[in-house]
């Protein structure tokens, strides 16, 4: 997907309001324990065998791991890109054909799919064994660290090698759990977790970093709407806004015109069953839940319907905004949020928010591949 210059506009202005928050709230996101386990880290960095950096396959570059380039030695570094189900598909092996051009060893994974993480586990213990060859070693502790960002998954995918690795090693015993959060930032201390035997394998699972400062007002945007920066530096309504520009721009909301409204009303007159009745009930049923099938399908009526009807030019940041209004409007709806209540708009932007971090709105990567790496026709 290829960033539009509209795109970019509404994004920088969005990363400077999160700069300029940043500064305002001083250790907002470089509080003390990260300088601290930055320091920590940078200790331990030269002394483990293998680094896996894992990245968000959604901003394959936005998430690079700055504290990496202070040690260029690093000679053995696989890049992982985890929450592979929620980027987009035809831009994935442009990114691992790069990562390989950067000399990195590059993988593709999904944290909560147990089938990817043990092939993840299979590739990191295959890795080890090829370590072991080069360096004629065959017993010895190898130490694996696993670095990242906040909120690209490190704990997730700990826990799950671990576990994995433990039950195929028929070892038995209380299992170590790293400390698994939905807010980014929230892994304090450096864990050890063993995932492979015959070598012995460890896995150092370490707290998300981010840098001191970061310069760059789009970079911002992105690991904000990622939630590698924690929400709340920004209205919700904004982050909704850069969202529904990159989904404007894209051909994904084509996907759901059986969910426009003018087609559910042609559905609701030819099905009299009872699965329709069903339906009904369940709609009353599930009001407030904004995870219900029912109400996903009425978002992404709604963003059909808004986008379809719109005759303007989206790549015009005026045009751009004023469909983004509509939308809003037609969301409330959507979510069923009471019209006149207190901070609508924002309630509306974390119910979105919600739905496309989780995939429920599409599959997005927001770092636009170099076309050199993109797959002929």
């Amino acid at each position: 997907m290829a960033t539009s210059s509209v795109a970019s506009k509404i994004a920088m202005k969005i990363g400077v309001e999160v700069q300029k928050a940043a500064r305002s709230n001083k250790g907002w996101w470089y509080d003390p324990h990260m300088a601290a386990a930055t320091s920590a880290i940078a200790q331990r960095l030269p002394f483990v065998d293998l680094v896996a950096e894992i990245r968000d396959a959604r901003v394959p570059l936005s998430s690079e791991y700055e504290l990496l380039k202070n040690f260029p030695s690093l000679s053995r570094r696989i890049v992982v890109m985890n929450k592979m189900d929620l980027a987009d598909p035809a831009l994935v092996k442009g990114w691992m054909r790069y990562f390989e051009q950067q000399s990195c060893i590059p993988y593709g994974v999904n944290s909560h799919n147990k089938d990817s993480v043990k092939g993840l586990l299979n590739f990191i213990q295959a890795q080890v064994r090829g370590l072991c060859k080069a360096n004629h070693r065959s017993s010895e502790t190898i130490t694996v660290m696993l670095v990242g960002i906040p909120n690209v998954g490190k704990s997730a995918l700990a826990n799950s090698l671990h576990q994995i690795g433990r039950i195929s090693a028929a070892e038995k015993g209380k299992l170590k759990h790293a400390t698994v959060s939905p807010q980014p930032g929230e892994t304090k201390d450096i864990s050890s977790l063993k995932i492979g035997s015959h070598p012995n394998i460890y896995l150092l699972d370490t707290p998300g970093i981010l840098p001191r400062m970061i310069h760059d007002a789009e970079l911002c945007s992105k690991l904000a709407l990622t939630g590698a920066i924690r929400d709340g530096l920004v209205e919700q309504k904004e982050l909704a806004q850069y969202f529904l520009t990159i989904l404007n721009l894209s051909d994904q909301y084509k996907k759901w015109v059986k969910y426009s409204t003018n087609q559910s009303r042609l559905n609701l007159k030819e099905d009299t069953s009872v699965n329709s009745k069903l339906d009904t009930r369940q709609r009353r049923q599930y009001l407030t839940d904004h995870t219900q099938d029912l109400m996903v399908h009425d978002v992404r009526g709604a963003i059909f319907d808004t986008i379809s009807s719109f005759h303007g030019n989206l790549e015009l940041e005026d045009d751009m905004m004023e469909l983004i209004e509509a939308q809003l409007v037609a969301l409330t709806a959507a979510f069923r949020v009471p019209e006149g209540g207190e901070n609508v708009e924002s309630k509306v932007g974390v119910k979105l928010l919600d739905l496309y971090r989780t995939g429920r709105l599409g599959h997005y990567t927001l770092d636009p591949l170099p076309v050199t790496f993109y797959d002929p026709l």
